[in-house]
Order: structure tokens, then sequence, then C-alpha cells
């Protein structure tokens, strides 16, 4: 089922409950979006093929396909971004969607309200358009890895390493100050946009640093470019030539700014 305006965002809702598909069809339709429901895994997998939503809302279990497997499916070609409806306590659920590329979660019973700012604080933070820190003014590249903050797009040599929109994002934010740790409540706040009175698991975070030094570094298990600052967070390694960061028109006529990685005493793990 399709219900809203075609020429806004479109959203596609999956949940094997009608009560709960038919309440959020009607109130994201009436904040403005286009939305297309599913009751099972299988019908999520068609309609996204047929729409190409911007973004998925997706319970985990349901018949037929559960919420695992459409995350898996999904993540095989696209990095839309994905919030994942878990039960509430089942932290294992919330944990296994982050590790197959879900970029949040909402726990059930939830307030529509709640999903609807979750929608909006995701899809705001991974804006094609938007750019932020001190990287958002050109291309840096740091040994293989070179990442181009206009365009959210990394590479690792002449690879392109597709990363979400949230992955893209706190890379951005690990970038923009190099050699200094954030705190994952931080993190938590720029990224995802919670406060740290919402007392949400730490552990997002967590999966999600995983994820990017999976995708990123040389060897994941020794990590040589996100670090870890015991008992604070996480830190991109220094960069050197801090100038750097901000594009000189030299440089960006050449296409990146070339910057060294400087080494530090920090843990990796």
């Amino acid at each position: 089922m399709s219900t809203g305006n075609p020429s806004k965002e479109q959203i596609l809702v999956v949940d094997d409950e009608a009560s709960i598909r038919r309440i959020l069809e009607a109130r994201l339709s009436m904040i403005g979006y286009m939305v297309h429901s599913a009751s099972n895994g299988e019908e999520a997998l068609e309609l996204f093929h047929r729409h190409h939503p911007d973004m998925l809302v997706l319970d985990v279990m349901m018949p037929k396909l559960d919420g695992y497997g459409v995350c898996q499916e999904v993540r095989r070609e696209s990095d839309v971004p994905i919030i994942m409806l878990t039960a509430l306590g089942d932290v294992a659920d919330r944990i296994t969607g982050l590790e197959l590329g879900a970029d949040d979660y909402v726990i059930k019973p939830f307030s529509p309200k709640e999903l609807e700012a979750r929608i909006r604080s995701v899809l705001r933070r991974i804006d094609k358009d938007s750019g932020s820190g001190a990287a958002s003014s050109g291309l840096i590249q740091v040994g293989r890895l070179r990442i181009d903050a206009n365009k959210r797009q990394v590479f690792k040599g002449d690879e392109r390493i597709r990363l979400t929109g949230m992955e893209f994002s706190l890379l951005e934010l690990l970038v923009s100050r190099s050699g200094e740790p954030f705190s994952r409540s931080e993190i938590l706040k720029e990224v995802w946009g919670y406060t740290p009175e919402r007392h949400v698991d730490t552990r997002v975070v967590d999966v999600h640093i995983s994820r990017l030094r999976a995708k990123l570094e040389e060897d994941p298990a020794n990590p040589e470019l996100i670090l870890t600052a015991r008992g604070t967070g996480y830190l991109f390694q220094r960069i050197v030539d801090r100038e750097t960061l901000a594009v000189p028109a030299a440089a960006a006529r050449n296409g990146y700014s070339r910057v060294e990685v400087a080494p530090m005493a920090m843990s990796s793990s």
C-alpha cells in the first residue's frame, strides 16, 4: 500500500502488525512523506526495488523473511537509512540489527512522535547536500584513504568504499577534530541527535565504529586510523597539518589535499 505525496521523501514501513502499519501510514503521510507499507520481508524487498525509498522502518520479527534478512539484502546494494523496530528489553535484537547495517532503532511499544523524530533526525544527518565540520571544504587524503566530504564518498586507493549515511557522518565528525577523542555521549548527540537524558545504549556507537573499521582499516583488529581512547571514547588518528583540512585552492585544483598521519600512543581496541 502507498499513501502520501509522491513528490516527497518516500518511506517504506515494514511490520506484520496491521494496526502499526495503519498508524504509521496515517501519521507519516500527514507530515508530508510518501509512505509504502509491507507486511512481510518478501513484500518489503519487492517494494524496495520498485519504489527505491529514502528510508526503511523495519520490524525485526516478521513472517517469510525477518527484518534481519531484509536488512542484509538491502545493504548488499544500497546505503539507504534503516531504522529497526525492536522489542522492549531485547538488547540482542538491537545489536544484531546495527551489526547488519541498521542506522538506528526504536523500541516497541513506541510513541509515533518518537519515531517521527528519529526519522527526521536520521534523514537530516544523511542529507547528501549537507556537510559539517572542518572536513566539509573538500577532499582529504590519509594514506590510501581519500575522503570527499562534498560528495560524501570515501575511497581506499581506487576502490570506492560504500558507507551508510550515518557511517559517513560519524567518520566526518571524527576527522573534523582529528587527534582529539570524542566521548560516546558526544558522538550520540552529534551524529544521532540523542541528548544524554535519553539514556540510549552507547553500543550504538561501538557497533558503528566496528563497521567503519571493517570497511576502512587495513587490519580492523589493529586499527591505525580510528582509535579507542580508553575511558573516553574514540578518535581519528591525528592529522599533522591541520591547515590542509581546509583545502587550499592549489590543492583543490589537483583534486585533494594530502595529509600525513602522526603516530599516537593510544589504544586500538
